[in-house]
């Protein structure tokens, strides 16, 4: 049996770590994500957000969702863009938004070209994440999506905040060369930013 290289066997300890989080857990750590963005004044005239649909443990973000939709604001979730061989895009994401499973699992809108927004036309992106260490760098799922996001993404807007459980936090990410790290991250019980 090949062994797992160890980013391999990071990533399948964290998230089994992340889904053995009980409910009560998942919407402690949730509702704790929606106080530190609401009450926080640079968020509010945020008003293009692109967050993520949680799968496999990650941080539930409906109750942020359904908050933003109260608000007013637009809403996008990333997609694998069909158009362009496998890039990820944004895309609008509403109540009424029909969803589908992608290659992966993870359901996300049907895809229309006339509902992608350019990256950096968005005030906010929450990125999803597998853990992080406490100098921002981001291990991800593997796919490298929004690594090759990332490195497109220059200046201040849209501001990139990670999102984690507490319990995703480790000594040392093992950096690649393509990683790119996070300036902030937010866990239910703390707000980094270097």
């Amino acid at each position: 049996m090949p062994q797992l290289d160890p980013r391999q066997q990071l990533r399948k300890q964290i998230r089994l770590q992340r889904s053995a989080l009980s409910p009560l857990q998942q919407l402690e750590a949730s509702q704790a994500i929606l106080e530190y963005l609401q009450d926080d004044p640079e968020f509010i005239p945020m008003q293009r957000v692109a967050l993520y649909l949680a799968f496999d443990g990650e941080l539930d973000l409906s109750l942020l969702i359904n908050c933003l939709w109260q608000q007013g604001k637009q809403v996008y979730v990333p997609l694998v863009d069909p158009t362009k061989n496998g890039e990820m895009c944004f895309h609008r994401y509403q109540a009424s938004s029909p969803l589908q499973a992608n290659r992966f699992g993870i359901g996300e809108p049907i895809f229309d070209a006339k509902q992608v927004i350019d990256a950096q036309q968005l005030d906010l992106i929450l990125a999803p994440l597998v853990a992080f260490d406490s100098q921002g760098n981001r291990l991800g799922m593997g796919g490298g999506y929004y690594d090759r996001l990332l490195a497109q993404i220059s200046g201040d807007k849209p501001l990139v905040i990670g999102l984690a459980h507490d319990c995703q936090q480790i000594n040392e990410v093992p950096v690649q060369a393509w990683d790119q790290p996070l300036k902030r991250i937010i866990t239910p019980s703390r707000y980094w930013c270097w």
